[in-house]
This record gives C-alpha cells, sequence and structure tokens, in this order.
C-alpha cells in the first residue's frame, strides 16, 4: 500500500507492506527508512491542522497515531490516502539538481533568475499579536450563516476595529457587502459608494478596516485543506488591497466535536509576506479549472519550496496562524443587517428605536447598521461626524438630531 505524506516540504510517498497488520511503529519505521527522518523526531496525523502547530506543546494535541503499537488497519486508510507529518530538526530534500545554464546549455532569462531566486517558506510569526472579535458581532454574523444558510452556502464581509501600536487587533463591526455565495465560491460585488459610507462611520467611530472573514461550507469541511487555491487568492487580494501589515483573515467554519455534537469554530490567520508579495507581483495563477487540487495554488512560474523548483504550492505554506481572543465592544449588533435576505427599511429604524427607548438615545444608535442605514439619507460630510463622534465619545445627542432620526423612523 502506497501512502501520501504530507509535511512542510512537500508532498511525499512512502510504501507499506502487509498493510493488514502493519502498525503506526512499522509506518514510522518506513518513514524513517525512505524518507530519513528519525522516528523520535515524528509526529503523524490525519489531521491536516498538525502542518500549523507552532510548539511542541501545540503537537500534543495531535493523538490519533500517538500509539506505536495500534494497527493501520483500524484506520481509514486506503492505498493513495494522506497523513501529515510534523517534525523537528533539518533534511535534504533529494530534488533537482540547480544548472545554471539549464537543461543542454540553454541560457537563462532573467525572468528565469528571478524565478530561481523566489523561495517560498513558512513565516513563523504574524505582524499581528492577536485578533479579539466583539462577541455580538461575532455572534450576529455565525448565527445568520448557521441559522439561515445552514452553512451550506459560503458568506463574508469585511472586519472593522482597531490596530494598537503592538499588534492587537479589535474587531467591532462586520460590515456585509453584497454578494453571492456557493458551496466552494464566494463573490463579493463591491459597491463603491456603500463601502464610501461604510468607511467613512469607520473613521468617525476611530475605527478602520482591519480584516476580511468568510465561512466555509459542510462540504468543504471533508477536503483536506486549510484555505483552498480560491480562497488563498480572495484573502491574499484583500491583504495586498489593505495595505495593512496587521491585516487579518478569519475563517469561520462548523466542526463536529468528540461528542458528535456541531459546533462553530473560528480560525485566524495572516497570509504571509511571501504570499502577499506573489500575488502583488502577479505570480499565481488566477483562472482556477476544476481538476486543479484545492490545496496546491499554482504559480505562472517556478518557485523554489525546500529544495525543488515547483509551481505548485502547499497553500498551508501562505498561513500564518493568529491567537484569537474575544471582548465586549462599544457598539450594538441587534438591528438588522445589510445585504441579507430582507431589505432592511425605515421600519426596521422604528421598531429598533421603539424596543430601546428605555436607553439613552446615543445608546439607542451605537450600532454600525443602523448608523449606515441613516448615512444613505444623512449629509456625509457634517451629519455622520456628528453622529459617530457622539457614539464613540458616548456624548448625549443633540436634540435636532433625535428629531430628524425620530421622523425618518415613523415615515414608515
Amino acid at each position: 500500500m502506497m501512502l501520501r505524506i504530507r509535511s512542510r516540504d512537500g508532498l511525499e510517498r512512502v510504501s507499506i507492506e502487509n498493510p493488514q497488520t502493519a502498525t503506526v511503529s512499522d509506518l514510522k519505521r518506513q518513514i524513517e527508512t525512505q524518507l530519513g527522518i528519525p522516528i523520535e523526531k515524528q509526529t503523524l496525523s490525519s489531521n491536516q491542522n498538525l502542518l500549523l502547530a507552532k510548539s511542541p506543546q501545540d503537537l500534543l494535541r495531535f493523538t490519533d497515531l500517538s500509539n506505536p503499537a495500534g494497527p493501520l488497519s483500524a484506520l481509514p486508510l486506503a492505498h493513495g490516502s494522506i497523513l501529515f507529518l510534523a517534525y523537528d530538526g533539518e533534511r535534504r530534500v533529494p530534488g533537482p539538481a540547480f544548472n545554471p545554464a539549464g537543461s543542454f546549455g540553454r541560457k537563462m532569462t532573467m525572468d528565469d533568475l528571478i524565478a530561481k531566486q523566489m523561495r517560498v517558506t513558512r513565516q513563523e510569526n504574524p505582524h499581528c499579536q492577536l485578533v479579539s472579535f466583539d462577541r455580538d458581532c461575532a455572534n450576529a454574523f455565525q448565527h445568520y450563516v448557521n441559522d439561515t444558510l445552514a452553512f451550506a452556502v459560503k458568506r463574508g464581509g469585511f472586519m472593522y476595529g482597531t490596530v494598537s501600536d503592538d499588534g492587537k487587533v479589535e474587531v467591532d463591526f462586520i460590515y456585509e457587502p453584497p454578494q453571492q455565495g456557493s458551496e466552494d465560491l464566494l463573490l463579493l460585488l463591491r459597491n463603491p459608494d456603500e463601502e464610501k459610507l461604510v468607511d467613512a462611520i469607520a473613521v468617525g467611530l476611530g475605527m478602520r478596516k482591519v480584516g476580511f472573514i468568510f465561512t466555509q461550507t459542510i462540504s468543504q469541511d471533508k477536503k483536506d485543506y486549510t484555505l483552498s487555491n480560491r480562497e488563498v487568492l480572495q484573502a491574499a487580494e484583500y491583504h495586498a488591497e489593505s495595505g495593512l501589515k496587521e491585516w487579518v483573515t478569519a475563517v469561520v467554519k462548523l466542526e463536529v466535536n468528540e461528542d458528535m455534537v456541531a459546533d462553530v469554530h473560528f480560525e485566524a490567520f495572516q497570509m504571509s509576506d511571501v504570499c502577499v508579495k506573489l500575488f502583488k507581483e502577479g505570480w499565481f495563477e488566477t483562472e482556477i479549472k476544476e481538476d486543479h487540487d484545492p490545496k496546491l495554488s499554482k504559480m505562472k512560474k517556478d518557485v523554489v519550496v525546500g529544495v525543488k523548483d515547483t509551481r505548485e504550492v502547499d497553500n498551508d505554506f501562505f498561513l500564518v496562524v493568529v491567537k484569537i481572543f474575544d471582548h465586549q465592544g462599544p457598539l450594538t449588533s441587534t438591528f438588522p443587517i445589510e445585504n441579507r435576505n430582507t431589505q432592511v427599511t425605515m421600519k426596521a429604524l422604528k421598531n429598533h428605536l421603539g424596543r430601546t427607548k428605555n436607553l439613552p438615545f446615543v445608546k439607542r444608535i451605537s450600532d454600525f447598521h443602523l448608523l449606515l442605514v441613516l448615512a444613505r439619507v444623512l449629509d456625509l460630510n457634517a451629519d455622520v461626524p456628528a453622529l459617530t463622534e457622539c457614539v464613540q465619545t458616548q456624548t448625549p445627542v443633540p436634540e435636532g438630531y433625535q428629531i430628524l432620526i425620530e421622523s425618518m423612523a415613523n415615515t414608515a
């Protein structure tokens, strides 16, 4: 039986004799013999997240192949199955010798030389120290995907908040642009006019765009990748567009836990510096065909991964894990959210003000999605900054604005 072993060096193959009687120990011995990695340095798992582990403590979480006497026949393995391998130390991976003149004395062009020097390696540390999500806005996003879309189609949005001097990102609201989602594709129908309003509100609140968030579907949970090639392209595009080194890409998905209960799970990454550089310089193949392996990103020219020249890069090489925390931010997320199945009208404003009439007026309008509705009809250069300043400082809203907003609600 042939097993494929995916490690930081890429995809390699190991042959197992007598798979019906072989054990985990036998498999590790073959890895040592055929790939040159000592048994004591190996950590094996069927879970692809092993490759994202950053410390020895992280490796201890992957226990499905930790019993040396465990029979391989007890695992859901078949000829060609993929297992994941982490190991300490360095090794020389066999690869084609580098001949500056190329095959049969072919002269190298400047593009060839640049390609030979473009090395793709793992980035150990993110520029973002951590990302913290406002509980209300994170719940509003995942509840809609879970309760309404049932994680059957993809959904996305842009995260807004603050970045501290030491690289801590706080997400305080999520703007969901017009979009179309399917099982594998997410198309954001960017609306420059609406995004101009969103950015103006963010500036007034002392915030900025800090990341991209999207969901993976239930069908994707059965695939052996962290991000697909399409998702890497989309995430790299928005990261490059932002110009923010602390930019965060967040993934929301449904996972089955040990008790066979489905849990909503958040993961956060930064696209590596190399990934963003490759995207900006046009190295990525942007046309993805049905027969392309979704866990590999295709390049237009050779890059160096380990000691190999290749045009296919494992997507995990481009991901830098970011720690996740949560907090209670300054805004609420109870107002209906834009660009979903139901159009948000002034009737929603009337209902919201009615539900919150016992609160101070500034508290009643301290919701980004409500402010976006107001910004569509108020003056962007005068009214929006005045209202957002009140919300940011939590100071009383001038009576004239209160009367204006209530009269807008009463027109519903």
